[in-house]
């Protein structure tokens, strides 16, 4: 740690680093100097500004950068978590998808048409879990937005984030292809 001191250290100031025991010392004695660099040592463990003239161009700004940084750089990553779930599938669509299948089972047991139970056991399933898929893929890419318009992100963010951003745009539209039966259409009972 290069510090430099000016040699010169008022009543005034001391007055304001030791609150109040003011001490009457002459500029050029070396026990002033000695406590004027234990002043300046202890501010800067504590991140106080000294008026010692030391450097602080080693990175002044990086504090400022750094916590917008996190936040931003952990929204990217939880943005192309959310995209790269959308497009594998996620728990929560394969227990939706089960209930429905379920509930299909439960709707046509014994008096379904085959129309009806292919509609209500695969169809109801395939559709809630595109719907599922969906809203996970909608989210991460909501969020990859919003950290690609937030001011003064390192580059690295920005990168996840368009990864995000383009993960979740085509999960959005791979489950709506699913959804409206855009890419297979569900089988029929002659088939």
């Amino acid at each position: 740690m290069d510090i430099r001191t000016t040699g010169k250290t008022g009543p005034a100031e001391r007055d304001e680093k030791h609150g109040g025991a003011a001490e009457a010392t002459t500029a050029g004695d070396p026990a002033d100097t000695l406590d004027a660099d234990r002043d300046a040592e202890e501010a800067a463990l504590v991140g106080e500004d000294t008026d010692s003239g030391a450097d602080s161009d080693s990175g002044a700004d990086s504090g400022a950068d750094s916590g917008s940084g996190v936040g931003a750089g952990a929204a990217a990553v939880v943005s192309a978590a959310l995209a790269a779930v959308a497009l594998t599938g996620t728990w929560a669509g394969k227990v939706v998808s089960e209930r429905e299948t379920l509930v299909g089972q439960i709707k046509t047991s014994g008096s379904g048409t085959p129309t009806q139970q292919i509609s209500e056991i695969y169809g109801d399933a395939w559709h809630s879990t595109a719907l599922v898929n969906g809203v996970f893929a909608l989210i991460a890419l909501i969020v990859a937005v919003a950290v690609l318009v937030l001011p003064r992100r390192p580059s690295w963010v920005r990168a996840v984030a368009v990864a995000g951003a383009v993960l979740g745009g085509l999960g959005l539209l791979l489950s709506a292809g699913t959804y409206f039966d855009l890419f297979l259409s569900l089988p029929t009972a002659g088939s």
